[in-house]
């Protein structure tokens, strides 16, 4: 393949070693992904916080809905005494 080449001016420079980065870029970009690395840790605390609230809240909402117990009294002395309860189920 290197056979078939007709630039090999771009070929030599290819495999050179590129030149080094300049110490204040290098800097630069370490203080950007500090910078980056800190909003990300922020964003998981309050991710974090977000989802407790939200299981508290539900865990809240869900404990709203007690049933009660309520005693229901029926008399009926020639038959069959029948209550339809909330749920759709009939009680003899």
């Amino acid at each position: 393949m290197a056979d078939n080449c007709k630039d090999c001016a771009n070929c030599a420079k290819a495999k050179t070693v590129p030149d080094p980065v300049p110490y204040i870029a290098h800097e630069s970009a370490m203080a950007r992904m500090e910078r980056i690395i800190r909003r990300l840790w922020i964003a998981v605390l309050v991710l974090i916080v977000a989802l407790l609230a939200t299981n508290g809240a539900w865990v809240y909402y869900e404990s709203s809905f007690v049933e009660e117990t309520m005693t229901i009294t029926q008399d009926n002395e020639d038959g069959y005494n029948n209550f339809v309860g909330r749920d759709g189920d009939i009680t003899n």
